[in-house]
Parts: structure tokens; sequence; C-alpha cells
């Protein structure tokens, strides 16, 4: 005897067949927006950051001049054969790197707390700017407060001025860790100042109260 044959279009004839992918759902409208708000989110955040890293820079200028201005000066004399100190026990060159450190400290303040008057919630594109600037600042000041400063080839100067005649020693600076003075000072008051202003998230287990 024959088995009995399952009659073509049979519906039972193909229950172990793999059932059909279902169509992907379309996306949702509100996931494209919050997407598109990432985006313009992260775009004002790169053009702040540039603008940061700019204008920081540019105070480097500043800062220079300020150093020129405030800097004691060391004086320097020659006897016609070798240059001495004119006070051995002067402290003109330690003046210099105070002097530095403080403006440095200062522009540091000034610059963070613009940056988050401009902008309170802080963002790392925003903080690496900030950083970044200030230490740029910082080796533009230097550089050119020892460019603006008295002439850097002492024998030659001393050459100029003539035997007895006292004349002023180059800017320079000996403490090079002066130099962070504005980057670490930027940092600690701008994370100060957030810490102090910028908005915060509620926390999870805050409910709103029943209104009455």
């Amino acid at each position: 005897m024959s088995a009995p044959l399952t009659p073509p279009g049979d519906p039972s004839a193909g229950h172990d067949r793999a059932p059909e992918p279902a169509p992907a759902s379309p996306p949702a409208p509100h996931d494209d927006a919050a997407r598109e708000a990432a985006r313009a989110e992260a775009r004002a955040e790169l053009r702040t950051a540039a603008v940061v890293l700019a204008a920081v820079t540019v105070c480097g200028v500043l800062l220079g001049l300020l150093w020129v201005w405030l800097a004691p000066r060391v004086p320097l004399i020659s006897d016609g054969k070798a240059v001495y100190l004119r006070n051995t026990e002067g402290e003109q060159a330690i003046g210099a790197d105070g002097w530095f450190g403080l403006l440095g400290v200062g522009f540091g303040a000034l610059s963070a707390a613009a940056v988050v008057w401009v902008r309170r919630v802080g963002g790392i594109a925003v903080v690496v700017a900030l950083a970044a600037g200030s230490l740029l600042a910082s080796l533009i000041g230097w550089r050119l407060g020892v460019w603006l400063g008295p002439a850097q080839d002492v024998v030659a100067h001393a050459r100029a001025v003539g035997k007895g005649v006292v004349f002023d020693a180059p800017l320079k600076l000996a403490a090079k860790g002066m130099l962070l003075a504005w980057p670490l000072a930027a940092m600690a008051v701008h994370l100060g100042l957030t810490a102090l202003f910028a908005p915060k998230d509620p926390e999870p287990n805050e409910l709103p109260l029943a209104p009455h």
C-alpha cells in the first residue's frame, strides 16, 4: 500500500519552513530629531572651541607686553674686559620669573571665567581648547617678552654702551615651569566655576511633587 500523498496547495505542507522576516519598521521621527539635535550641539561645541582656542592664544600678546613692562630689570656693568652684575645681591631675575607666573595666573583665571560665562555647559572640546590656548599664549608671551626686552647679545650691548656704563640684562625666564601657570590656573578656575554655576541634572530618585 502506498502512503497518501499531500495534496497540492495544502496549507499544512509548509509548516516546517522558516517564517518570513518581518519588514523593518521605519525609524521613529523623534529618533531622527534627537540625532539631528545631537549633531547640531556637537557642531556648536566645536565652533565654540575654535573661538576659545583663537581668543586665548591671541591674549598671549598682552601677556608679553605686560611682562616687559612690569618685570624688574637686571643691571649689568662692563669694565671693558668682562660684564658683571652691578648688584650681586639683587633679586631682579627672580622677580622676572615671579611676575610672569603672577600674570599667567591672572590671565588663566580671567580666560576661564570668560569661557564659563560664554558657555556654562562645559564640553571636552572647549576644555581642551582652553588648555591648549593657554599653553600657546604662555609660549607667545614668553618669546614676545624676550624679543621686546633688552638686547640678547650682552657682549655687543656692553661694547655699544661703553666701559663703566650700566645697562640692562636680557629679559629671560629662568624657571620654565612658569609657562604652566596660565594653563593650570585656567583649568582650576574653570573646574570650580563649572561646579558652582553649571546647570545640574536632577537626581534619578527625585519625583515631582504632586499639586495640592
